[in-house]
């Protein structure tokens, strides 16, 4: 199959081929996660020229949860003149996306995909306090999906009160220089990042607007510069996954995002955004279905980056 079928690709067949799959388990980690249906399966594309493929189950909305962090790294370079760049690594850990651990040497965080680092990134978009990053973190987002989004207040006030170890790694970065603004308020503005509610057609359009170079396909609003989408895309690829990210990047090929509310967004350049959202999760973190559907959607449409080294 040819990447020009993605534009009549039948996404509810390709979630009945995944539906099945009764791996896997809800995150729990604050309540609102934990009482997420398990059954639920939607997916999405759209593609450079703005169309949009979708399944059933594409429009049920789900906080955004750790699939902000790309987007958070792009508004960050871009608020900072680039200068996000040198305040946070982009190497892969091999450990847990919230494990208590910082760069030897530097005090930095170690990519911008793990929670040390979207702590920072939130940190670092611009506003004078947490009300006004929440606001442009907000606008930003709405950007990147080409439509305004609601935030569930809920989520974010149990991620900001049972995110202890996300106090404990903005206190860490406080006590070595990296985050600069209150430990308290970088959770907060973080916690609130991550309840932003997205459903699969729109988080599809998020990771479409950084394969199009930073311009959304949907709006044609430039949201970020080419250089800033290139950027994120690149460390999506390597470090989207946390430790699993090698595995991912054999068998998908596709620089991607997971996210404990059981989202993947994936970003193709040129080529197109696509996102799968399906609750129960794997050991590392990624949706069970959705690691399957992604791997099959790569498949069908020869989305995998290095799929030309097949001859």
């Amino acid at each position: 199959m040819s990447r020009a079928d993605a534009r009549t690709y039948d996404l509810d067949a390709l979630r009945d081929r995944v539906a099945g799959e009764s791996g896997g388990s809800v995150d729990d980690s604050i309540p609102q996660l934990a009482q997420a249906d398990p059954s639920l399966c939607g997916m999405a594309l759209v593609l450079a020229d703005g169309t949009t493929r979708t399944s059933a189950q594409a429009d049920v909305a789900f906080s955004i949860q750790s699939a902000v962090k790309p987007f958070l790294f792009a508004l960050a370079i871009l608020d900072t003149g680039g200068r996000a760049l040198d305040r946070i690594g982009i190497e892969p850990t091999g450990e847990s996306f919230d494990a208590i651990k910082l760069e030897s040497g530097t005090g930095r965080p170690p990519n911008p995909m793990v929670n040390a680092g979207a702590l920072l990134t939130a940190a670092l978009v611009d506003g004078g306090d947490v009300r006004g990053r929440d606001e442009r973190i907000w606008r930003g987002l709405c950007a990147f999906a080409g439509r305004e989004l609601d935030v569930d207040e809920d989520v974010a006030h149990s991620e900001h009160l049972l995110g202890d170890r996300n106090h404990a790694l903005a206190h860490l970065m406080r006590a070595e220089g990296t985050l600069e603004v209150g430990a308290d308020d970088a959770v907060a503005v973080y916690a609130r990042a991550c309840a932003v509610l997205v459903d699969a057609d729109a988080l599809a359009a998020m990771g479409a607007t950084l394969a199009c170079g930073g311009r959304n396909p949907l709006t044609g609003e430039r949201v970020v510069p080419p250089e800033v989408a290139r950027d994120v895309v690149a460390v999506m690829a390597t470090c989207g996954v946390y430790d699993g990210s090698g595995r991912w990047m054999r068998s998908v090929g596709v620089p991607a995002k997971s996210s404990v509310s059981g989202a993947i967004v994936m970003s193709v350049p040129g080529v197109l955004g696509g996102a799968v959202v399906s609750p129960p999760l794997d050991d590392q973190g990624t949706s069970v279905r959705g690691h399957l559907a992604c791997e099959a959607l790569s498949a069908d449409l020869d989305l995998h980056v290095f799929g030309s080294l097949d001859g």
